[in-house]
């Protein structure tokens, strides 16, 4: 993971150091929009720290967002004013947003594991009563009766199954 650091400010280099040692991330300065978005175009970015006097002196692109933005792939944006914030807060900043997007991403796994997990408990209550209906049909032949009992038991094996592991919960 690496930190990008755009800023025309003297000394992003030195912050960027700093930075890395603070945060053990990778940190790298970019020196304005052209270098920024060079660096974007070559690597790929946990965060993007941006000093608000960059964003400030542009005129929006097309789309109306910034052409910084725009680039940045699944990078956290961040907006901070250099002027006012020094290294320590800017590592407190970074590391917020790093922890915001982590608890965000586990979120959203447990999320999609919930809906799996209860679209999965709906197919199966459905293969089992759907096989259980055709089961008691009395004019199927003997070897399809014989398969959908192999398909009743099976839905209900999986069914138990299904039942004994707890329903992930989603924690804030």
């Amino acid at each position: 993971m690496k930190i990008l650091i755009v800023t025309g400010m003297e000394g992003a280099e030195n912050c960027a150091a700093a930075l890395t040692k603070m945060l053990e991330l990778e940190c790298e300065a970019a020196n304005g929009r052209k270098a920024a978005l060079s660096a974007l175009k070559r690597n790929e970015y946990a965060a993007i720290v941006v000093d608000e006097s960059i964003i400030g002196a542009n005129p929006a692109g097309p789309a109306g967002s910034d052409p910084i933005w725009e680039n940045a792939g699944l990078a956290i944006p961040l907006q901070v004013n250099f002027a006012l914030s020094g290294v320590q807060r800017l590592a407190r900043e970074i590391r917020m947003a790093l922890n915001r997007r982590e608890r965000e991403r586990a979120l959203s796994h447990q999320a999609a594991a919930a809906a799996i997990e209860t679209e999965l408990r709906s197919t199966v209550a459905g293969l089992l009563l759907h096989s259980q209906l055709a089961m008691q049909d009395r004019q199927i032949p003997a070897p399809l009766a014989e398969k959908m009992r192999l398909v009743a038991n099976l839905a209900g094996n999986l069914r138990q199954q299904l039942a004994s592991q707890p329903t992930p919960q989603l924690r804030a």
